[in-house]
């Protein structure tokens, strides 16, 4: 079945992550209400969630209101959400398919489906990169998708509960959680649990001290991404915070009672968390000749452009080289958010007989945030060059950002009502969902 409109230029959205939900936004407002194009959003959930949230998601301190309905979306804003996974693309007949839906109970909801499109973007974004090491698939939780970070929190408070409710605490042996990867994902969940933990006490619960936090890391430091000087003060603040940093410890292999190290180390572990390295999607590197790099990223130009003409990527599954470093621009919600500014311009251009614009990435720097504790990071800019900052002022940096795309895709009027609305119902709910 191929579902679209006849006659209008199609612009066809797969992803709808920070990238894909901010570029069918602004689309819609300008070219869906005035009828000059067709919008249509495609994704396999349908909830957003900004991805650097979704650590509090597997915590369950993130408020349900952070989440945006796609369907209400694509009302508000002249462009049509469609829910499903891309499986297969069709260049020559420039159509996608989609694969069927079905719920818990293996019924088809949704039939496999056929789009038709005269502009595709790419906009899937990233999967966690296993490296192929023994065990990971298996014995490890991921947090790469919103149903993937509420597994994880409904297995953390059920283990909670399984291993503390109505037994002595004195006979009681502490959970233990091991992250494995010291970046940025890593970092903010182990803080987030430590949070939670106190919480859960509060309603109940074991004291903090009977939960094992351990994060192991290949390299010899975390948060390659910060300064030398920044990364020690996050690795001070972990430490005081109990969580038992193995750095310089390579990952050989994951069992169900833990974790085995290249120096024959084995960490036991209750809950296993793999957040070591992404990479695109595997269905990704068969698209139709479509060009990809070892991790399965779509290789664009200066234009976001993949080898087709009719074809654009961005986000994190794609791989556009940053000139003047050695790599490509790094896989972060600043970058997406430039890169769908850019490919609004350049669709908009599109239409009209224009040319493409030029995607020039701009790193501002980088920030992580250890929930009540503490943020840290660095800012970059021409005047200043790079500043170090930390405390209240990085946090208030690190929400500014949230709230940039927050106004993306809802406008500053709308952001003002949802974070006032978010202020009066952390004050009269739990601080985390236990459910």
């Amino acid at each position: 079945m191929v579902d679209t409109e006849a006659g209008k230029h199609k612009i066809v959205v797969v992803g709808g992550g920070a990238a894909g939900l901010e570029l069918a936004t602004a689309l819609g407002k300008k070219l869906g209400k005035q009828g000059l194009a067709e919008i249509i959003l495609i994704d396999a959930t349908t909830t957003h969630i900004w991805k650097p949230l979704l650590h509090e998601v597997a915590a369950g301190t993130l408020d349900e209101s952070e989440q945006v309905e796609y369907l209400a979306q694509a009302h508000r804003n002249h462009f049509r959400f469609r829910l499903g996974k891309m499986e297969a693309l069709n260049r020559a007949e420039k159509q996608i398919y989609v694969s069927p839906t079905f719920n818990d109970k293996g019924e088809e909801l949704i039939p496999r489906r056929i789009f038709k499109y005269d502009t595709l973007v790419m906009s899937v974004g990233s999967v966690s990169n296993t490296f192929n090491i023994k065990g990971v698939a298996e014995n490890c939780l991921f947090l790469d998708t919103t149903s993937q970070a509420f597994k994880f929190q409904k297995q953390l408070f059920e283990s909670y509960l399984k291993s503390y409710i109505g037994k002595d605490s004195s006979l009681v042996k502490p959970l233990s959680i091991a992250i494995v990867g010291a970046g940025a994902t890593g970092v903010e969940l182990a803080a987030q649990l430590h949070e939670v933990t106190g919480v859960l006490a509060i309603y109940g619960l074991q004291e903090t001290s009977t939960v094992k936090l351990s994060i192991v890391e290949a390299a010899p430091k975390l948060l390659p991404a910060l300064p030398d000087k920044l990364a020690y003060a996050t690795q001070q603040q972990l430490v005081k915070l109990g969580v038992d940093l193995k750095l310089g410890r390579r990952v050989t292999e994951i069992t169900r009672e833990g974790i085995s190290t290249h120096d024959g180390e084995f960490i036991e572990a209750d809950i296993k968390v793999w957040a070591a390295g992404i990479k695109a999607p595997d269905w990704v590197k068969n698209l139709d000749g479509l060009e990809t790099n070892h991790i399965n990223q779509l290789i664009v130009d200066s234009t976001l452009k993949t080898n087709d003409n009719d074809i654009f990527a961005m986000g994190d599954c794609a791989a556009c080289a940053w000139p003047g470093h050695n790599g490509n621009v790094p896989p972060r919600a600043q970058a997406a958010h430039q890169q769908a500014t850019v490919l609004y311009k350049t669709l908009i251009n599109r239409l009209r007989g224009g040319k493409p614009a030029e995607f020039v990435y701009y790193d501002y720097g980088s920030l992580v945030s250890l929930g009540k504790y503490t943020t840290v990071g660095n800012l970059m800019g021409n005047l200043m060059g790079t500043v170090s900052i930390g405390g209240f002022i990085a946090k208030i940096v690190y929400l500014s950002l949230y709230k940039m795309h927050q106004v993306a895709i809802h406008g500053y009027f709308r952001t003002a009502m949802l974070t006032l609305s978010n202020l009066f119902r952390r004050s009269a709910y739990i601080k985390i969902k236990m459910h």
